[in-house]
């Protein structure tokens, strides 16, 4: 490594970013996590780590923290996890926490989300009072560090255990649902070290305690911590037969699993022997596969998509190619993709936002990038402008909304009258807006 004459660090941003001059092995060592294969036929299960859950449950039992329980209420669905551990998935009584990248680069995907809670009657809760998981930072510029990652989790999810409260039911009545694939790993690995560390614990509660984010001067921790893809996982079928309107057979989809989903804290991913055999995490292509659509495999699948965090602000033509050469490349050439799904905000974003650049450099490579919920909803009827929000999409969708029998025209045509009314004072809305701000309303009652 060359001399940093700066005293600023190697990481970073600015005029004082220094090449690492890693020898090649060295720069592989660093970088193979982007092709680290994590399923069933690669992980030793028989070397398996402890369960974190079972330190938590002490924890509370010593009188230390609160656990945010999942109760019946919550209706929840058992599922799997690579080890074979169980993992309960609340499917109503839901707190929406959003992700700031899917509002606002993709907001057709939380829109989508909502949409089926409203057709299905979900019982849940969209409020404005929380906060960015600030991962994308940490991960991103390396100016942040554990103890804020871990106040804001513990702030945030102190919010969804307090949130019912305030609309006339009990704490924990509404259950987090975490929206973002990066919050979900970076909370799944925050909440690992609290529950680890007592020393850590004891940094943030000072914080929380200034916050008055504690209860009866404890913290609170999540049972599990969920990801809108396993809801969208284990009431798949439900869509399918109750909502699905349109044949999928014809259309050829490609996966993409995050990173942040099933390789952080791989030990917490789900799997499902029903799902391409049980060997690769089930979410996402679980979806695609109830829908009845053709789940095409392509020899990159278990490849980053390219965005990586750092790279993406201080080297973005490294992400550029890498998305274009090992993923989009792939699945258009192998698999003939009519489209690709994710599950996470920052791998869809990268791999829609930056096809136009392979134009440059004559790979004329183009696949629409969506997520999971968004096919889903497209399948049962759902409004490709208004709910879906395609047109937020970099990547074109015009032939995979025409070869699923929807006329992009027509839908087009009718968005343009739609934003007219609009314009006009006559608003739609998914969710009742007062009770996204207003935190006194008694939903319990409706007063």
């Amino acid at each position: 490594m060359s001399e940093n004459t700066t005293q600023q660090g190697v990481a970073g941003h600015g005029a004082f970013f220094q090449d690492t001059n890693l020898k090649a092995e060295e720069a592989e060592a660093a970088t193979a996590w982007v092709r680290s294969h994590v399923d069933r036929r690669t992980v030793d299960l028989g070397d398996r780590m402890d369960d974190i859950r079972e330190h938590m449950w002490e924890l509370e039992k010593e009188g230390e923290i609160i656990v945010h329980r999942i109760t019946d209420a919550h209706k929840p669905v058992e599922v799997e996890t690579l080890f074979g551990w169980k993992k309960r998935i609340p499917t109503n009584q839901l707190w929406h926490h959003k992700s700031c990248g899917q509002c606002g680069n993709i907001p057709g995907y939380p829109t989508s989300l909502m949409w089926f809670m409203n057709k299905f009657g979900i019982d849940y809760l969209d409020e404005t009072d929380q906060t960015s998981c600030t991962a994308w930072n940490y991960h991103g510029s390396g100016i942040g560090n554990v103890e804020s990652l871990a106040a804001v989790f513990l702030r945030n999810f102190h919010q969804a255990y307090v949130s019912g409260k305030q609309h006339g039911f009990e704490n924990g009545h509404f259950y987090p649902l975490v929206h973002c694939g990066t919050s979900f790993g970076n909370y799944k690995e925050i909440r690992k070290y609290l529950i680890e560390s007592a020393e850590l614990r004891e940094k943030v509660k000072k914080i929380l305690g200034k916050l008055g984010r504690l209860v009866d001067g404890k913290i609170v921790i999540p049972e599990e911590v969920v990801h809108y893809s396993e809801w969208l996982h284990v009431m798949r079928n439900r869509i399918a037969s109750e909502l699905q309107t349109i044949d999928m057979s014809n259309i050829r989809v490609t996966v993409h699993a995050a990173c942040h989903y099933y390789k952080m804290v791989h030990e917490d991913a789900i799997y499902d022997n029903t799902v391409l055999g049980g060997n690769r995490t089930a979410v996402g292509t679980s979806v695609a596969q109830a829908l009845g659509a053709q789940v095409i495999d392509y020899s990159t699948w278990y490849d980053c998509c390219g965005f990586g965090f750092r790279h993406i602000i201080s080297e973005r033509e490294f992400t550029r190619s890498f998305t274009m050469n090992r993923k989009i490349k792939v699945a258009r050439e192998e698999a003939k993709a009519d489209v690709m799904i994710g599950i996470d905000t920052g791998c869809i974003t990268t791999m829609d936002k930056n096809q136009w650049i392979g134009k440059a450099h004559d790979m004329n490579y183009s696949v629409p990038i969506i997520a999971d919920v968004q096919l889903a909803a497209l399948a049962c009827g759902a409004d490709p402008f208004k709910i879906v929000q395609l047109q937020w999409h970099a990547s074109p969708c015009e032939d995979l909304v025409e070869k699923m029998g929807i006329s992009w025209d027509k839908a087009k045509a009718d968005f343009q009258e739609y934003l007219k009314q609009v314009e006009a004072g006559n608003v739609e809305y998914l969710y009742n807006p007062e009770l996204a701000t207003n935190q006194h309303i008694n939903m319990k009652t409706g007063a």
